[in-house]
């Protein structure tokens, strides 16, 4: 009997699930998962959560926190505890994001991703079962060097171009997230085309670009490809070191029974050290690169947005007395 794609592609890459759907998790049984602000935000409000989210609370409030601080605090405690069930399910890594808002400040960042570990090590997780997840902002790369630097391991997210994963493999940063599908979105959109040949779709192609730049010049950080659109996008990705795919591509994945082959390979080793990329050179580039530059800074803006939806959906709960109202 034919085995499903998704099995197949699990011979061919690590497969990350990118929810906080605790019973997704269950069904497929990824090796990682990915979290983000708008994933939690969504599992929050769903009626399961309310015994995490009145954890999250009272924990807070036991530490001492009040008012706005106390918002905040629950927030972290519950993004935590989503990680600490996600990671009953799966044998690898959870990714935790650090606050969006933090994207351009190097020295908060580093703060606050101590925070998320020392929670989870009240909670009985090691940090080599934690990937910290940050904003590919200069900033936010010199945030990973240094945590990296400490055996704090990174997963860079928001990742649209190869200068950002030249900075990132100059920060020896764990994981980078090239995100396919906004790419694909942001070219669909400019160049006013309903759809693109899979060979010549803009995502998989900067992924492909990235691959072969780390690949050829011998860079341990692995690439996981994310935010796909189609099982088409991911299949031609077939052979990257890691895919966080979403559950409902998941399901079709499942179904499906053709073949699946690796589509990266391996290039030649290359005769020419890489230099590292400098901040100047590295923000010039950026700002040169008008969808890397839109989407950096719109991914930003979206995961704090959440975050603070997240925070008024808290507010709501808690009314007056500070007693949950789901």
């Amino acid at each position: 009997m034919t085995q499903s794609a998704l099995s197949q592609l699990k011979s061919h890459s690590t497969i990350v699930a990118d929810t906080s759907d605790l019973s997704a998790i269950a069904k497929f049984r990824p090796q990682d998962a990915t979290t983000n602000p708008s994933l939690i935000t969504a599992a929050a409000e769903q009626p399961e959560s309310r015994e995490l989210i009145e954890a999250a609370y009272q924990q807070a409030k036991q530490e001492g926190y009040t008012s706005d601080t106390l918002v905040e605090r629950t927030i972290d405690i519950l993004t935590v505890k989503f990680g600490v069930e996600i990671l009953k399910l799966i044998e690898g890594r959870v990714s935790t994001e650090v606050d969006a808002s933090l994207s351009y400040d190097t020295e908060a960042t580093i703060k606050k991703a101590k925070e998320l570990l020392a929670l989870y090590k009240g909670y009985g997780i090691e940090s080599d079962r934690i990937l910290i997840k940050i904003a590919s902002t200069w900033e936010g790369i010199q945030a990973a060097k240094v945590l990296e630097a400490e055996g704090i391991h990174c997963n860079l997210t928001l990742l649209f171009g190869l200068h950002q994963a030249k900075a990132c493999a100059d920060a020896k940063v764990t994981l980078v997230s090239p995100f396919v599908g906004r790419i694909l979105d942001w070219y669909k959109k400019a160049e006013q085309v309903q759809s693109y040949p899979i060979e010549k779709d803009p995502g998989v192609n900067s992924v492909k670009a990235i691959y072969d730049y780390y690949k050829a010049n011998g860079i341990k950080t692995e690439i996981m490809g994310a935010s796909f659109r189609s099982v088409e996008q991911v299949l031609a990705l077939a052979g990257c070191d890691l895919l966080t795919v979403a559950p409902a591509l998941l399901e079709k994945l499942e179904q499906e029974q053709h073949n699946v082959e690796p589509q990266l390979v391996q290039p030649n080793p290359s005769t020419k050290q890489p230099h590292a990329i400098q901040e100047i050179v590295f923000k010039t580039q950026l700002e040169d690169d008008l969808m890397a530059f839109q989407l950096l800074q719109s991914g930003i803006d979206g995961f704090i947005k959440a975050r603070e939806q997240l925070s008024t959906l808290l507010r709501q709960s808690f009314g007056l007395s500070g007693d949950l109202k789901l």
